[in-house]
């Protein structure tokens, strides 16, 4: 997945400027950033401090790491399973 070139606190701080009653157009001008996407981070960052942010990406990366441990894990279990029902 392709890296934000924008901080977490920036991401939290536009949404946070719009809510000030800042419009959203001279909003996504000065921080060049669409439309789209000021709307995007407004759904998903209105309410959000930045350091429940960075727990956030960092459960999520735990969690992916957890994800791809238990594949492997349960790879190995078919394997071993079926080289013992091979023997029988």
């Amino acid at each position: 997945m392709k890296k934000s070139s924008f901080t977490e606190s920036r991401i939290v701080a536009v949404p946070k400027e719009g809510e000030a009653g800042m419009p959203v157009a001279a909003l996504c001008r000065k921080h060049g950033i669409g439309n789209a996407t000021y709307y995007l981070w407004q759904s998903e960052y209105s309410g959000v401090q930045v350091c429940e942010l960075q727990r956030l990406r960092e459960l999520e990366a735990e969690n992916a790491k957890l994800t791809r441990m238990f594949a492997d894990l349960a790879l190995e279990n078919a394997a071993i399973k079926d080289v013992l029902n091979r023997k029988s």
